[in-house]
């Protein structure tokens, strides 16, 4: 048999590969599930944390209506509608869900105020449910025009506050629910705000609400 010394360093260099090799997929592995974990989701009891819809009252027709708080059509459709929304709602023939989304940040000069309006929506709601929708009121009343930097955090803070949600502001500033609202504008049917739908179907905005909500509700 021949003799011959054996090969260390080709021993050592070829465990080495193999190490990295396993780090390398442990690596890859981790940043997978990173990536398709759900992210983390407001605790209130009106939030869904699956679907994002924020729950408001308790009537058995449902109002699903996807916003972004730049959208000066989502501004037109909040004035032309919100009072008989509200007022439904209160009446208890209706529940709203709202899904506040992000799809014009672009519009913001760098400030990404769609996200930061949606994450606040969410920090008011867990922090007082009953503060939502008079936040949402506040937001677009004040509603700033696309190409702007739209509202600092200290304003957006403020309109919280006299909604009655006097707890949001680190989460706010935080933008604690910012990856929450991403996943939730993913589920955006359509593409593009606002998106209305009763019970399933997607109604038109642009008619009254006498016209299109009205006569449709069954409750």
């Amino acid at each position: 048999m021949a003799g011959g010394k054996t090969n260390w360093v080709a021993i050592w260099i070829s465990a080495a590969v193999v190490v990295l090799l396993v780090a390398v997929g442990a690596i890859v592995v981790w940043m997978n599930n990173q990536a398709t974990a759900p992210a983390e989701a407001p605790a209130s009891a009106s939030i869904d944390e699956t679907t994002g819809a924020i729950r408001l009252g308790e009537g058995p027709d449902v109002l699903q209506t996807y916003v972004d708080f730049m959208c000066p059509f989502c501004g037109q459709f909040e004035d032309s509608w919100g009072e008989t929304v509200a007022d439904q709602v209160s009446q208890g023939s209706m529940t709203l869900e709202v899904f506040p989304v992000s799809i014009l940040d672009s519009q913001s000069q760098g400030t990404e105020f769609s996200t930061r309006a949606a994450n606040a929506m969410y920090c008011v709601a867990e922090d007082n449910p009953d503060a939502a929708y008079p936040f949402m009121d506040l937001m677009f009343s004040n509603q700033p025009r696309e190409a702007t930097p739209g509202l600092t955090d200290e304003e957006i803070v403020s309109f919280a506050e006299r909604a009655g949600a006097s707890g949001a502001a680190e989460c706010i500033a935080d933008r604690t629910y910012a990856d929450f609202v991403d996943q939730t504008t993913e589920q955006l049917p359509g593409g593009g705000t606002p998106a209305v739908l009763l019970n399933g179907e997607t109604l038109n905005w642009q008619a009254t609400p006498e016209q299109e909500l009205l006569p449709r509700l069954q409750g």
